[in-house]
């Protein structure tokens, strides 16, 4: 044995650069599927993102916005076309008359599963998990990176 090897715990450690690297070959990946069932339904990348945050729920437009990382003039043209293809539709928020929420229609709803259901790659790597793995893999996603709502303004939020 030579007197430069280093315990397993070191040597098998997983270094932050690992972990971006993997995230960021994952993401692509997500994401040029996404791109590809977007288009294959007759939407922009900016429609489809936007249809899936509002899967969720009733959204503002300032809310939009942020989840979406970009101007809030960029959110009114895309849910202008959302709405004019009967996608989305907007109403006056209950709590706040000035404000305007932005609501999934029947057919958007449909037009989200349908992209959704065309991610073959994404669906594919997934349903290669058993159930621990996955159950693990939504753990981590929610503990690491758990939405706009736990971000601060430079970034994701501070794990502690």
């Amino acid at each position: 044995m030579s007197g430069t090897s280093r315990p397993a715990a070191v040597t098998d450690a997983v270094t932050n650069d690992a972990l971006m690297d993997a995230l960021w070959d994952s993401l692509a990946d997500y994401y040029g599927d996404f791109t590809a069932a977007a288009n294959e339904a007759g939407l922009t990348v900016s429609q489809a993102k936007t249809l899936t945050v509002l899967r969720r729920g009733p959204a503002a437009m300032r809310s939009l916005a942020t989840t979406l990382h970009c101007d809030a003039s960029n959110v009114t043209g895309i849910v202008d076309r959302l709405e004019g293809r009967d996608l989305v539709r907007r109403e006056p928020s209950p709590t706040d008359r000035r404000v305007k929420n932005v609501v999934l229609t029947e057919a958007g709803l449909r037009a989200v599963e349908t992209v959704r259901a065309a991610m073959h790659g994404t669906h594919g790597a997934l349903d290669a998990l058993d159930e621990e793995e996955r159950g693990a893999l939504h753990r981590l996603l929610r503990r690491t990176f758990a939405g706009p709502a736990s971000r601060t303004a430079t970034g994701p939020r501070t794990l502690g």
